[in-house]
């Protein structure tokens, strides 16, 4: 039987990139497993000496969030960067960035989630006035312009709303100010999208 080769970041189209998550979630969604090709000891030999994710993942650090399972991915496949609210400080972005131009990645994807704890956070700083402590408050700013856009739209299901102007809003700050993005988006080598992972049913939404 002849060997499985993952495709590396190199080989793939953004689309193609984009196409694999989508059947992973599918997967996920179906009950399906990562594949053990994926996961076992000839998948790590092979990447014990170099690593050509396909995609660049900006996700929040909620633990019911696990990129690998949510897109059926396994080692290698994904260059992750998380931090509560899936926000973009200068460390993530450096990430992303290596993650495109040193890893070759074609595709990136923000991904936000339902009921995102820190996106609440920020709904309660705008609606309440609330304060948070020590660090907290800071890591949520970024997130307030998501707040008072979703605000402006109307009062039902602030939340979500939020959510979803939260991952634009970086997409969009990725798409069109980030310098050592744009480029390959010129060249048709790389593709930034934004998607909802929905907590209750498992399907990633993609705004694309």
């Amino acid at each position: 039987m002849p060997k499985f080769t993952a495709p590396t970041g190199t080989d793939l189209s953004p689309d193609a990139a984009l196409a694999l998550l989508k059947e992973g979630n599918r997967n996920y969604v179906g009950g399906g497993t990562v594949r053990p090709h994926l996961m076992g000891a000839e998948r790590r030999a092979a990447l014990a000496q170099e690593q050509r994710p396909f995609c660049v993942l900006v996700g929040c650090s909620d633990s019911r969030v696990s990129p690998e399972l949510l897109f059926g991915r396994g080692l290698g496949d994904l260059f992750i960067v998380r931090n509560a609210g899936n926000v973009v400080d200068l460390a993530a972005m450096g990430s992303i960035e290596y993650g495109v131009a040193v890893l070759g990645a074609p595709l990136v994807v923000v991904l936000g989630h339902e009921r995102c704890g820190a996106v609440a956070a920020a709904v309660s700083v705008v609606e309440k006035d609330t304060e948070y402590p020590g660090s907290i408050g800071q890591m949520i700013e970024p997130i307030l312009p998501a707040v008072l856009r979703a605000r402006r739209d109307g009062d039902h299901d602030l939340l979500d709303r939020a959510v979803r102007h939260n991952v634009m809003r970086v997409v969009e700050r990725l798409r069109t100010t980030e310098q050592m993005l744009q480029e390959p988006q010129r060249q048709g080598r790389l593709k930034i999208v934004g998607a909802r992972y929905d907590l209750d049913d498992g399907v990633v939404e993609f705004f694309e």
